[in-house]
């Protein structure tokens, strides 16, 4: 399977539950629906060790206990209780993220919480409160995007479980998980949302790869990176999208026209895909239902938020010559800056502090 952009999301669900202003219903739903995850806890090594745990649960644990080790081992990520205990949610995500933009404009409608500050998505354990808020966006004449989440963090507030979710997929995306959410337990920077997920891609990107490495899977690896370059073509291809839409938002053309281009520049972003699904990627289809979706605003602009400063987070790693402690202690001296400034130290940065 591809790589999805929303897989690794990490909407601050803590930040929902603890939440006064978000409206009673909001937080109720939050506070039920992340409460009854943790009570539903057991212990990775308890179901490793009970003899009527299934062979098959309790490879998994084995698997993820394993990891989550690495993580703390090689990864210098936080070593406490996440990830050390398992809940079987019953269903195919955990959470459901709901993104907003104008019709004509890229830029993501946020909200704002105490504490973890404001972020371009809000985050629901229910479905029903996920479509009521579905239907008052596009009631303001928003475009909207909805997606199913597979795995979040409190940023160490709880002890956050491993889900029947995670393991959809093999040991490498177990891994990718584990090491994305640890990550934002190590570095969190307030209304930064790109910051922060982009560093957390990059802990993922170079944690799955050491330990790939380490456990000599020459053909992980081989897979691995043929699916990092292929989601780095696609997310070339979105980018190029983008560009042409900020330009005709951008123009001076009624809101029919605007809204005709638009439409053309999205299905030249779908001819392309196929384009580059057939001739490149020998008929690889990771990305249909993406492509073949409802594309708008939302949805585009919601791609921004994992993938554009991941390049500047490599390469600061490599400045600090893959050292995670010391790359962790040059991430957190960016986030001590003032937004803009944070950036532009993030892309000319010439050493590691």
């Amino acid at each position: 399977m591809t790589r999805s952009f929303f897989r690794w999301a990490v909407p601050a669900f803590i930040a929902l539950i603890l939440s006064g202003c978000s409206g009673a219903g909001y937080v109720a739903q939050s506070l039920k629906g992340h409460a009854g995850i943790l009570a539903a806890r057991q212990s990775a090594s308890r179901l490793i060790a009970d003899p009527s745990t299934p062979e098959a649960l309790r490879s998994r644990m084995e698997a993820a206990s394993a990891l989550r080790q690495f993580a703390s081992d090689e990864l210098d990520l936080p070593d406490n209780e996440s990830y050390r205990s398992y809940v079987d949610i019953g269903r195919d995500y955990v959470t459901i993220a709901v993104y907003a933009a104008p019709e004509f404009s890229l830029t993501p409608r946020v909200w704002c919480f105490p504490v973890f500050g404001c972020v371009p998505y809000r985050g629901y354990f229910s479905r029903d409160s996920a479509a009521k808020t579905v239907r008052e966006l596009q009631q303001q004449g928003l475009d909207v995007y909805v997606t199913g989440i597979t795995a979040y963090s409190t940023l160490g507030w709880s002890a956050d479980p491993l889900l029947s979710t995670m393991f959809a997929q093999d040991r490498t995306y177990l891994a990718s998980l584990v090491f994305h959410e640890l990550a934002h337990q190590r570095v969190y920077i307030n209304d930064d949302t790109a910051f922060n997920e982009a560093f957390a891609v990059a802990v993922e990107m170079t944690g799955v790869r050491k330990w790939l490495n380490a456990a000599g899977d020459a053909a992980g690896l081989a897979r691995y990176e043929a699916g990092l370059k292929r989601n780095a073509e696609f997310v070339a291809l979105v980018s190029k999208t983008k560009g042409e839409l900020a330009g005709i938002y951008a123009g001076s053309g009624t809101a029919e026209k605007k809204r005709a281009e638009k439409a053309a520049a999205i299905e030249r972003l779908r001819t392309r895909y196929r384009r580059m699904r057939d001739e490149n990627w020998g008929g690889y289809g990771g990305y249909d239902n993406w492509v073949e979706g409802p594309v708008n605003n939302a949805k585009l602009a919601a791609t921004s938020v994992y993938n554009d400063l991941v390049p500047d987070f490599l390469r600061l790693f490599d400045l600090c010559a893959g050292d995670y402690p010391r790359f962790y202690a040059a991430v957190a001296r960016l986030g001590r800056l003032s937004g803009d400034d944070r950036r532009d130290a993030l892309g000319s940065a010439q050493g590691c502090g």
